[in-house]
């Protein structure tokens, strides 16, 4: 999970053929090394297809998802098990190198009350035996903490690694989010710190999730972070413009946060590209 990539939020939330075939060919044409695939529906992807059509294009790509409500861990840890191992499979078939995200929850699992004991054993347990089946696969597994507005169950970076640190497995690793880092991390580097030596993958999202660069993240820090750490991970730009009502209500974006697709490609990646030159990550 090395190198430049851009979520398939940029082109299409819909991973069937039409939608592959858009943003594999999108991301292509701007040169990044990987896509990173939004996996929301596993059972009905056609994985052969995702593969030719990467291939085709020699992308090598990771994917991510939540967890639909029926099968949060944190309350049904055995249903989220089993929504994984088809995730897992999904991806293996396509040729993806790892499964991220919010693999612990969903997007607005909210109780209104600190995480329980009960739920983060939960999400332990079902942790551990989905990165089993991720290793048999050859994959890794990461965790990605987002705001508390999204969840109460991690939220920052040394919960994640407290989770990990917990499942004791090899292939299981942090994903980071500038965007949900500007929010609940004491510096925005502070959860680099924090997950460094577990921190494999990280999306590069402005403070209003638009064009990089033309927000408030404080992107030397960040990048001077990366450094400091060695960072050797995924770099994904990660940027929402054109969400299906569902995703967008999920996420809370309720106004355009940029103009489309060219102000993101032409000013916001050439932007993240350059920082990651100037701190010697690409």
């Amino acid at each position: 999970m090395q190198g430049f990539g851009v979520h398939t939020s940029m082109w299409t939330m819909s991973w069937d053929p039409a939608g592959c075939e858009k943003a594999v060919s999108k991301a292509s044409s701007y040169g990044v090394d990987f896509l990173e695939i939004a996996l929301l529906d596993p059972p009905s992807v056609d994985a052969e297809h995702s593969r030719k059509t990467l291939e085709a294009h020699n992308m090598r790509s990771v994917c991510s998802l939540g967890l639909p409500e029926q099968v949060w861990a944190s309350r049904n840890p055995d249903g989220a098990v089993d929504f994984l191992k088809i995730a897992l499979d999904k991806c293996a078939a396509i040729g993806s190198e790892a499964l991220s995200g919010v693999i612990y929850g969903g997007i607005g699992e909210r109780t209104g009350k600190p995480p329980t004991r009960h739920e983060l054993d939960n999400v332990a347990s079902a942790l551990t035996r989905a990165a089993a089946h991720a290793r048999s696969l050859g994959l890794q597994l990461g965790i990605e903490p987002v705001n508390r507005y999204e969840t109460h169950l991690l939220n920052t970076g040394w919960q994640a690694v407290d989770m990990i640190e917990r499942i004791g497995a090899d292939n299981i690793f942090v994903h980071l989010d500038t965007y949900h880092m500007n929010i609940e991390e004491k510096g925005i580097a502070q959860g680099i710190i924090d997950a460094r030596e577990h921190l494999k993958y990280i999306h590069l999202s402005e403070s209003d999730r638009g064009t990089p660069g033309a927000g408030t993240i404080a992107w030397d820090e960040i990048f001077a972070a990366l450094r400091a750490v060695n960072f050797q991970g995924g770099l994904a730009m990660e940027s929402f413009i054109d969400m299906p009502p569902e995703i967008a209500f999920g996420l809370s974006v309720w106004r355009p946060v940029a103009s489309g697709e060219a102000e993101v490609m032409e000013n916001g990646l050439p932007f993240l590209r350059n920082k990651a030159r100037q701190y010697g990550l690409i």
